[in-house]
């Protein structure tokens, strides 16, 4: 059985952002795309950091700022896009976007405010904000509630929706 993610949590260090993310990486599979929102330093890196250890994905994993797309094994293929660096339509287009949005493993993307018009319609949010210090409030939401987490589906495994 597998525990719930909150629709909102505060975190009060770096590592308890990686706890909380592998907590949402054991609720992800095949399919999956999530979309973090944040500011310079609000902690999407570390959030994905924990996400990647949830899904089995062994070794060290950085922000691909500069090479925009780093590709892991876990439990199944993890596909970790950092859209920084990208300056409009046609650097995401020339990417192939489609290949790991649409593939067969989970699509973590960083700056997914860069892509917004063509993330997925089913997709899981992720939104960070930087507290005092290193406090940080992540909030998480499901687009499109008839989809959700697991198996690429659209059959939700572990989230919560707001106000349950």
């Amino acid at each position: 059985m597998s525990s719930s993610i909150p629709p909102e949590v505060e975190t009060d260090s770096a590592e308890e952002t990686r706890r909380f993310g592998e907590k949402l990486g054991h609720q992800l599979g095949p399919g999956d795309v999530v979309a973090l929102f944040g500011d310079l330093g609000s902690g999407k890196t570390c959030l994905i950091q924990g996400v990647c250890r949830g899904l089995g994905v062994p070794g060290v994993v950085n922000s691909p700022s500069y090479t925009i797309i780093n590709e892991y094994m876990g439990r199944c293929p993890v596909y970790h896009l950092d859209f920084y660096r990208l300056h409009g339509r046609e650097d995401l287009l020339a990417l192939g976007y489609e290949e790991y949005f649409y593939g067969e493993g989970v699509c973590l993307i960083e700056w997914a405010e860069k892509a917004a018009d063509l993330l997925p319609p089913q997709r899981v949010e992720v939104s960070l904000k930087r507290g005092i210090g290193t406090r940080r409030k992540i909030t998480i939401r499901r687009v499109d509630e008839d989809v959700g987490l697991g198996g690429g589906n659209g059959h939700p495994r572990g989230l919560s929706k707001p106000g349950e």
